[in-house]
């Protein structure tokens, strides 16, 4: 038995290489001319290739019919069939395998009598495992086609004409499911995949790249990345994300691999096997099986990005499926990645989420940073070209919202409106967050510290331009969300005006309370310092952005006014003894000074400038009976100045009681009797305001009762 088998051994290999001589002889004879050329002297090599490439023919497609070759009479052995298929020796082992089922149809159907049952199960058995290992060299000779173009050329041609004949075959060994094409469109499927899996993933350092890799990348997918006229670019590439970059290689093989088929591996397929739509719709289907898989390791935002823009805009541009390279081919084919919807409905839900997260994020390090930078180390604000108070973090957040809102658009239109909607969603809470977390850092300062104030002016310039900005850039896209950040924000803004006003109000406190007094009649210290506080309110609101510091500056100014009018109201003080004249001096002079400060810094409230000297008119008349003259223009100008008022305002003067003191007070009566009435919230300054003496009960009498008691004028 051993004997015979290494007869037939011997037979095999003889015979092999008697084949190949032939096949050496009759069909290869161009490549063995080539071989025996590469021997030649190394300018006559260059000269053939220069002549070749000259006379290169055009490419011509494999022809659809084809004669099969004669079988042997007597076919190989099963061992030296399995031999010849591991070989890939596919067209002999091919021929011996017909030869072989042929013989064992005959012997099945007229030897049925004869032929023991046991040897036809055996033969059938040995044939079933021949095909299979036939159809799975056949496969890995696909699979690896494309890697392997010019080893496998004229294996495919055998793998063609064998798929051909065995489909027209109408028996079919059992264990074999399927047509021959069929399997053949598998192997190319698993082709495409195993190299589309095989593209480098996550690479632990960009810079190791080479740059040969890098060009390609440039070329191919990333360019925007780069800088063609400034290698330094280079540093973007290794910051880029690492989605990207494994995107750009990915089309980078797609692309390689479709010219190899257009080029090398079509022409070893007749026509029917539509070996080009084939080749693509595989590595569609391998790229979307791929791209499932990444959507799970893509967090970042950057990747996500990276992995929408590619399925939607790079995979069938002019870069991957839209290359001139194969422009022709793809004229009737579909060039765009068929995605599941609900894949990419989770991925765009995925790319909201984390651009709301990645705000959220952001907003939260800028807090942080302005804590390290200013609030913790109690450095003052910055200043910009306009003497303004101001902070960058409001740009730093403008810059980010429109990085994530371009982004986005570049995507499509629709993510583009979720992103917005979703990171202006994440800004709304963002003012009442910075509210907290800044009076929480900086507690100590708002005890009379005007670094507080100076926070505040700054802040109160910042978010005033971000409420600028999201109305100038989102409110025609996102009316509804532009309004509810801005209501948040001018809360925010009114609550910081506020803090600077409550802080100015308190520093001055003091001064104002000491007005009107024996020391203020004959010391001008309190005055000065209430002056030296207002100019540096002053400098506040001349640090502050259109329209607040005009707002703060009328504030303060009807503040002042009013508790330095006020002041009279209490009765601290009585000028008797002819201190009248010094006193009404006194607040003529102040009351302009105060009115010419408050002007410089902008404030609308003229109307309070009159009060001064009004007041001064009464309470420096020598004749008593001549104030009564002078009550119309107060009056006129302030028609909540009431009796009350007049009381407290002659007992500064020094009139307490007697017959004059009641004609004043019916002129008051006549006075607003005969005026028209206004509305009583237009210029009150007067109506709120403390008075401490008590009014006469006369002056509550009506002015028919006054006029049985005093003679009419």
């Amino acid at each position: 038995m051993s004997h015979s088998l290494e007869l037939n051994m011997d037979r095999l290999d003889s015979f092999l290489k008697k084949r190949a001589s032939i096949r050496s002889s009759l069909r290869f004879s161009f490549k063995k001319e080539k071989r025996q050329d590469a021997n030649c002297e190394a300018e006559e090599e260059g000269k053939a290739e220069g002549e070749e490439e000259e006379v290169e023919e055009p490419w011509k497609e494999m022809e659809e019919a084809y004669t099969l070759a004669e079988l042997p009479h007597v076919p190989l052995s099963v061992m030296q069939i399995n031999k010849l298929i591991q070989m890939e020796v596919l067209e002999e082992a091919h021929l011996h395998l017909l030869a072989l089922r042929g013989e064992f149809q005959r012997e099945h159907l007229c030897l049925a009598q004869e032929a023991s049952p046991v040897e036809l199960a055996k033969r059938k058995k040995d044939l079933t495992l021949l095909y299979c290992d036939l159809r799975l060299k056949m496969a890995s000779i696909v699979r690896s086609s494309v890697s392997l173009p010019a080893r496998n050329a004229g294996l495919l041609v055998h793998v063609a004409r064998i798929i051909q004949e065995e489909d027209k075959q109408s028996w079919e060994p059992s264990g074999l499911q399927g047509s021959w094409m069929d399997a053949w469109r598998d192997a190319v499927e698993e082709g495409a995949r195993d190299k589309v899996e095989n593209v480098h993933l996550e690479p632990t350092n960009h810079r190791e790249l080479t740059f040969e890799i890098i060009g390609l990348l440039i070329n191919a997918e990333i360019k925007p990345l780069f800088c063609p006229d400034k290698m330094q670019n280079l540093a973007t590439f290794s910051n880029a994300s690492w989605l990207a970059v494994h995107l750009g290689l990915l089309g980078t093989t797609v692309v390689e691999d479709l010219e190899k088929v257009k080029v090398e591996l079509r022409r070893c397929y007749p026509p029917s096997f539509q070996v080009f739509p084939t080749y693509v719709r595989s590595y569609h289907a391998a790229v979307c099986r791929h791209l499932c898989m990444l959507e799970a390791r893509a967090t970042s935002l950057r990747d996500l990005y990276a992995l929408l823009d590619w399925i939607l805009h790079r995979y069938n541009s002019e870069r991957i499926m839209g290359s001139p390279a194969f422009q022709a081919e793809m004229s009737d084919i579909d060039a765009v990645l068929h995605m599941d919807e609900d894949f990419l409905l989770r991925l765009r839900q995925k790319f909201c989420n984390t651009a709301k997260e990645d705000m959220r994020a952001f907003l939260d390090c800028l807090l942080e940073l302005e804590n390290k930078d200013f609030w913790s180390v109690r450095k003052h604000p910055d200043i910009d070209d306009d003497h303004m108070f101001t902070s960058d973090f409001n740009m730093d957040i403008c810059t980010k919202l429109r990085g994530n809102v371009v982004n986005a658009s570049h995507v499509n239109a629709e993510l583009k409106g979720d992103v917005m909607t979703s990171c202006l969603a994440q800004l709304k809470d963002f003012p009442r967050r910075f509210d907290r977390e800044f009076r929480r850092c900086c507690l100590p300062m708002r005890l009379g510290d005007l670094l507080w104030s100076e926070y505040c002016v700054s802040y109160v310039n910042s978010f005033n331009t971000l409420q600028r900005h999201l109305e100038d850039v989102y409110a025609e896209s996102t009316p509804l969300m532009v309004e509810e950040v801005g209501k948040e924000v001018r809360r925010l803004i009114l609550g910081l005006l506020e803090s600077v006003q409550h802080q100015f109000k308190d520093d001055v406190k003091p001064f104002l309370r000491r007005m009107m007094t024996r020391k203020w009649l004959t010391n001008d210290d309190d005055f000065k310092n209430l002056a030296a506080r207002t100019e540096i309110l002053a400098q506040y609101c001349q640090a502050m952005r259109p329209p607040h510091g005009q707002e703060m500056a009328s504030r303060a100014h009807y503040h002042v006014v009013k508790e330095y009018v006020g002041q009279l109201m209490k009765n601290n003080f009585s000028c008797k003894n002819h201190q009248h004249d010094k006193a009404a001096a006194k607040i003529r002079t102040q009351s302009s000074r105060l009115a010419d400060l408050f002007r410089r810094m902008g404030s609308c409230e003229e109307w309070l400038d009159p009060v001064g000297e009004y007041l001064s008119d009464i309470v420096g008349q020598k004749n008593k009976g001549d104030i009564k003259d002078h009550l119309q223009p107060l009056i006129q100008q302030y028609p909540d100045f009431s009796s009350r008022h007049l009381v407290s305002l002659l007992a500064f003067r020094g009139i307490m009681r007697g017959r004059e003191h009641q004609r004043i007070l019916l002129k008051l009566h006549l006075l607003k009797r005969t005026m028209p009435a206004g509305d009583p919230d237009e210029h009150s300054l007067f109506h709120d305001m403390e008075a401490t003496v008590r009014t006469n009960f006369l002056s509550n009498l009506s002015l028919f009762c006054f006029t049985f008691v005093l003679p009419a004028d």
